[in-house]
């Protein structure tokens, strides 16, 4: 069984409600339909001309989140659909926002910081991909958001992707940092900063299996991290959470896995916040958007 297979499975008639705050684009709309069909969802559809009245709660979380904002200011952000659809989730109207067929993934981070808000102790948001074969699978982050992250910001992608592999994988999530250099064989500012993260994450979140830094061979492969890595480790030839250093290798990385290696790369879906929230590729088809709608339910 897919784990999209298993996502609908496990939401199916429990009455979780999605929100989908880009209801003039048409494949959101069909999207919803099908949600609803199945039993999949109860869905929240609006868009510009059709936005919800702000809820007093929902005002309250944007100024708290936003101290110097005005309760005027407040009023006038959730009167946007984004902002709308994120203060539903914050305030518990509805258990997950799906938004970005028609919007920029940056505004959808934008209205779901200040509405939703980030998961305790991280500061950076982020995104993940879901790449399945029909026996394997795999979570690869950060592959759409953050383009040159620092050692802080990668050590708060690879807490966010455990935290996401703990949901949807049905296994001990192992998370592998990646880069060119094998625990210390690369000399290099680039390598550096990951070992750097990983020092960050061990002080912050201590016993989670993320180690690094590692060379794609040495995290996945038993018989080569054998020959290159010489201390214990937990993750060294098992990972199945892949942290790549920047987002030309991880954007890179989940192309080729899918078009070369054969998987079905699901997502991005964004990561790092309190409640589920996810972007939308805006070519995204209605299939798409099913999976999606599935997947973060699933994490609710």
């Amino acid at each position: 069984m897919s784990v999209i297979d298993e996502a609908k499975a496990k939401i199916k008639g429990r009455g979780l409600k999605l929100v989908m705050p880009e209801a003039e684009d048409a494949r959101i709309a069909e999207a919803a339909a099908r949600l609803k069909q199945e039993g999949l969802a109860e869905v929240i559809l609006f868009g510009a001309d059709t936005t919800p009245t702000a809820h007093p709660e929902a005002v309250a979380r944007i100024m708290a989140l936003r101290p110097k904002l005005s309760e005027k200011l407040a009023h006038k952000f959730l009167q946007k659909p984004l902002y709308a659809a994120g203060g539903l989730v914050a305030t518990g109207a509805a258990d997950a926002m799906l938004a970005g067929a028609a919007n920029a993934t940056a505004r959808v981070i934008e209205a779901a910081l200040m509405t939703i808000g980030p998961a305790e102790g991280i500061a950076t948001p982020s995104s993940f991909f879901l790449m399945q074969w029909p026996d394997r699978r795999l979570v690869f982050s950060d592959c759409a958001v953050n383009v040159q992250p620092t050692a802080a910001q990668l050590a708060d992608i690879a807490i966010s992707a455990h935290a996401t592999a703990v949901r949807i994988l049905n296994e001990t999530p192992r998370v592998a940092l990646l880069s060119f250099s094998t625990k210390g064989s690369g000399d290099h500012p680039d390598s550096e900063k990951v070992r750097e993260a990983v020092v960050i994450i061990r002080n912050r979140t201590p016993g989670l299996f993320i180690d690094g830094e590692f060379q794609g061979d040495s995290a996945l492969s038993q018989a080569v991290a054998s020959r290159k890595v010489k201390e214990p480790s937990d993750v060294a030839g098992r990972a199945n959470v892949l942290v790549f250093p920047d987002l030309d290798a991880g954007n890179i990385a989940y192309k080729l896995t899918q078009y070369l290696a054969g998987a079905q790369a699901i997502g991005p879906i964004l990561q790092g916040f309190s409640k589920p929230v996810s972007d939308l590729s805006r070519g995204a088809t209605v299939d798409d958007i099913v999976d999606t709608a599935a997947l973060l339910l699933s994490m609710a």
